[in-house]
């Protein structure tokens, strides 16, 4: 089975640094970043693991995360990053071997995938975009709205597809700025 967008993230067991978890149970009713590397001591992982260590300068925070060992390459299979005939011993696994574990999915209260990014082994990850993605679905899971393109948090929204016209104007009885009559751009809810 191939994983995708509003598919219910599986679950797993596993050793962490912080102890044994049972992932959905971890988890709880909160929002998730799970993101993976192929191996240890790789160099494009290492300045992303050294970038989250630094968030807290800018959110105030520093991630809390485990840091799940997954030696027999069972959730790497599980969440589509290796195929299911991948064998081997993660530890001795080689960078060509590892090539498509280098993903990130943020998997909302609800346990559903709401963003699936692969990576290459070459590209470090754009963790201030995961951000924003993180910002945009709390923000469009709560209210009625889209984000445009390279939206940033306090922009402008615009008014779901699904919204029509009549509940538009109960919801925004200021109105909207309409360049074409499919784009209704309010200010974003608060």
């Amino acid at each position: 089975m191939t994983l995708g967008l509003n598919h219910i993230a599986p679950d797993f067991q596993a050793d962490t640094t912080q102890g044994c978890i049972r992932f959905h149970e971890w988890m709880g009713g909160s929002w998730c970043v799970l993101f993976s590397h192929p191996k240890d001591f790789t160099p494009v992982c290492t300045t992303e693991l050294g970038y989250m260590a630094n968030i807290k300068e800018t959110q105030g925070y520093a991630p809390n995360c485990p840091i799940i060992g997954d030696f027999d390459l069972k959730i790497a299979k599980l969440y589509d990053m290796l195929p299911a005939t991948a064998t081997g011993d993660a530890s001795i696994r080689t960078a060509a071997d590892n090539q498509t574990v280098r993903n990130v999915f943020i998997i909302g209260p609800d346990k559903k995938i709401n963003l699936i990014l692969v990576y290459p082994m070459t590209t470090g990850r754009n963790f201030d975009e995961v951000l924003r993605v993180i910002d945009s679905l709390q923000l469009t899971a709560k209210h009625k709205v889209a984000t445009p393109v390279n939206w940033q948090k306090g922009e402008d929204v615009i008014i779901a597809g699904s919204v029509s016209d009549e509940e538009a104007k109960q919801q925004y009885p200021q109105g909207w700025k309409a360049p074409r009559p499919y784009i209704r751009i309010v200010p974003q809810p608060r």
